[in-house]
């Protein structure tokens, strides 16, 4: 999971989270780390080639990105898995934060960057799945969604959908390759991807008419 909102803060952090300072910040601005990163959480540890694969790069590149990901701090190697001929990687983190908006006034680059890159990783799911949608199982066609809501809300009350859709999504089970064989029998993985998107140049609120008036374009008379 990658949140891009205002997420946990402080004590309400999980051993397995991480909140993105100025270095990580910097380290997750170019697309192909934050997909490393996504990989290995999603399928556990692996190797760079296998890893360039799956991205369409070559190990070379796979291999720069994790030793840059490993200096900062997100990934490390898996030393059970690992030998002379082969460096297995894994992810330390589960989750990502980016919640700090005076760093992402400061780092207005990096940042963005981070930010299309996440969002470039979401419309690359959402093909994914409509490329397979007519293979799946019916009963998981049946749960497949797309819907979008125009609400008018005031930024206080955007904060407030955001904290009850997490409290929502937090009341069912989280996925990780190493928790996958202790679900119930027919679960699968399935991604809950949200976004409050604030789009300002919609038309304001216009005041009410002051007294009676005829509707635009109704006939004369």
């Amino acid at each position: 999971m990658t949140g891009t909102g205002a997420g946990p803060e402080g004590p309400h952090i999980e051993a397995d989270e991480v909140v993105l300072d100025a270095k990580g910040l910097r380290a997750l601005a170019h697309p192909v780390r934050v997909q490393v990163v996504g990989l290995l959480r999603k399928y556990g540890p692996s190797t760079a080639t296998r890893l360039a694969e799956r991205l369409g790069v070559n190990s070379g590149t796979a291999s720069y990105h994790l030793r840059q990901l490993a200096a900062a701090g997100f990934v490390e190697e898996d030393s059970e898995r690992g030998n002379a001929r082969e460096r297995w990687w894994r992810s330390v983190h589960r989750t990502t934060w980016f919640n700090d908006r005076e760093l992402a006034e400061r780092e207005p680059e990096a940042a963005l960057a981070y930010q299309q890159s996440v969002a470039a990783i979401y419309t690359l799911r959402s093909q994914q799945t409509l490329n397979g949608l007519q293979t799946m199982p019916r009963a998981w066609r049946n749960t497949f969604d797309m819907s979008d809501w125009a609400l008018r809300l005031t930024p206080e009350e955007a904060a407030a959908l955001y904290r009850e859709l997490t409290e929502v999504i937090a009341r069912y089970r989280r996925d990780a390759p190493e928790t996958a064989a202790s679900a119930p029998e027919g679960a699968e993985r399935v991604a809950v991807i949200t976004q409050i998107l604030p789009e300002l140049d919609a038309p304001a609120a216009s005041s009410p008419p002051s007294g009676p008036q005829e509707a635009e374009g109704s006939p004369t008379s």
